[in-house]
Parts: C-alpha cells; sequence; structure tokens
C-alpha cells in the first residue's frame, strides 16, 4: 500500500471515529488532530496536519489556527538624500505569528461581519491584532495593521487564501492545515467553530505544539542559554574555517 493510500485510509478510519465520538458524546461537534506535534528536524521543508471531526447535523465549520500573540515592530522605510532609512515606527501590542482560516463555504456567506469578529475569525479585526488606541488614530492603526499583514502573506505565515473544509456525506468534515518551513514554533490554538443560520452553535479548541527536536533544537536552546560561550564557539570556528582556506589556497 502506498504512502498516499495508508494516509487516506487513516484519515477515514479518522473521522469515521469522530462520527461514533459525536453520536456517542450528544455532542453537536466533535473534532481532532492527526497529530498534536509538529516536530522541526533539520530537513524540515513544511508540513500538512489533518483535521478531522463531525457534526450532529447539517452546518457549516470554519477552522482557525493561530500562533501565540507577541509585540512586533514594524519600520515604515523612506528615500531620503538616495539612501533608504527608517521614517516611522509602530509597535503592534499583540499579533499571532501565524493565523490561518479554513471554512465549509465562503467567510461571507456563512455568518456577517459582527459574528465573524465576535469569534476572532477576521485576521485584519483588531482583537486579533491589537495596537493601543492611544498610538494612533484608527485609520492610521489601520494602516499598520494592514502591512503587518503584508509582510506575514509575504512570509506564507497568514495565508492568502481562506483553506477548504470538506465534507464527507453530511456529518463527517476534514480539511489540511499546511505549516510552512519557516513556520515559528511555539503552542498553537486549534479552533473549530459550528454555525448555523449565521450562529456559533459549537465551539473546540485543541492545542498543537510546534518544536525543535533533535540537533537543530540542542543548538537553539545552547545559543539561547548560553550566549556568550556560543558566540565565542562561532568565532573560533570562523578562524578555522578562514586558516584552512588559507592554507588551501596556498597550496594551490
Amino acid at each position: 500500500m502506498t504512502r498516499a493510500a495508508t494516509a487516506g485510509l487513516v484519515a477515514l478510519l479518522a473521522v469515521a471515529a469522530a462520527l461514533v465520538a459525536v453520536s456517542r458524546a450528544q455532542s453537536p461537534l466533535i473534532a481532532d488532530l492527526s497529530k498534536h506535534l509538529v516536530a522541526i528536524t533539520t530537513g524540515f521543508a513544511g508540513t500538512d496536519v489533518l483535521l478531522f471531526g463531525a457534526i450532529d447535523a447539517p452546518g457549516d465549520v470554519v477552522v482557525v489556527v493561530r500562533s501565540q500573540s507577541t509585540p512586533v515592530v514594524l519600520h515604515r522605510k523612506s528615500r531620503i538624500a538616495g539612501i533608504w532609512i527608517n521614517t516611522a515606527t509602530m509597535t503592534i501590542d499583540e499579533a499571532p505569528s501565524f493565523f490561518a482560516v479554513a471554512s465549509s463555504r465562503p467567510l461571507e456567506e456563512i455568518a456577517d461581519e459582527i459574528a465573524l469578529k465576535r469569534n476572532n475569525i477576521l485576521v485584519n479585526d483588531g482583537d486579533v491584532i491589537k495596537l493601543a488606541p492611544a498610538k494612533a488614530s484608527p485609520n492610521i492603526a489601520q494602516e499598520w495593521r494592514d502591512a503587518l499583514i503584508r509582510n506575514k502573506q509575504r512570509e506564507n505565515l497568514y495565508p492568502r487564501e481562506t483553506g477548504r473544509v470538506e465534507f464527507i456525506g453530511a456529518q463527517l468534515f476534514r480539511t489540511d492545515v499546511y505549516f510552512p518551513a519557516n513556520v515559528p514554533t511555539g503552542t498553537y490554538q486549534v479552533q473549530v467553530f459550528l454555525f448555523r443560520d449565521g450562529d456559533v452553535i459549537s465551539a473546540q479548541t485543541t492545542p498543537l505544539i510546534i518544536g525543535k527536536i533533535g540537533l537543530e533544537a540542542e543548538i537553539f536552546d545552547f545559543a539561547h542559554q548560553q550566549s556568550a560561550a556560543y558566540g565565542l564557539i562561532a568565532i573560533l570556528l570562523a578562524l578555522v574555517a578562514g586558516w584552512l582556506a588559507h592554507i588551501a589556497f596556498r597550496k594551490a
């Protein structure tokens, strides 16, 4: 059996198990992930994580995946006398480093903007990317938020397009969430919403951990915990590499 066929069989069994779980729990929504740990190793080039689940009756499913929010400092560059320099700076109080949305239908067909904002499903909402009102007027604040979103989209950390939640029959659903090679580490929240008639009927949050393992993790931890020693070792390695290159070229 090929790897793709095996993955398809596992997904089918997973959604079938979700259907059994939703019937036993008498809950309108049950969802889970194919894995709860994304391990970043030296050869990590991005990966997909399968989210699957079941609902008790027809409805719309929206999935939101976000990392923890942290402060972000943005700079605006302007060309002055032929030189590009920073002419403005803004600190975003809170912004997720990764934010992705998937839905069974276009968001505007599922609920109105008020309901989507209430549940922090729109990335350009002030509750998702927070900037203190005292720092800028609403229009200026939105400009900085838009700039942050553009930067994250270029890095593939805020996907430009809403992902697709696919239904298998009337109750089973699945979607694949793609994490690029440059995805930041940390604990992520995977939120699943069940909408009916524009309102959230049920919601579920599942944690997902993205972390470094192996030699890369050890080097990363050493560099942060023993920064002085790491810097000294890096300098010594550079000197040795330069000396070896000098010897090699002199013999040639």
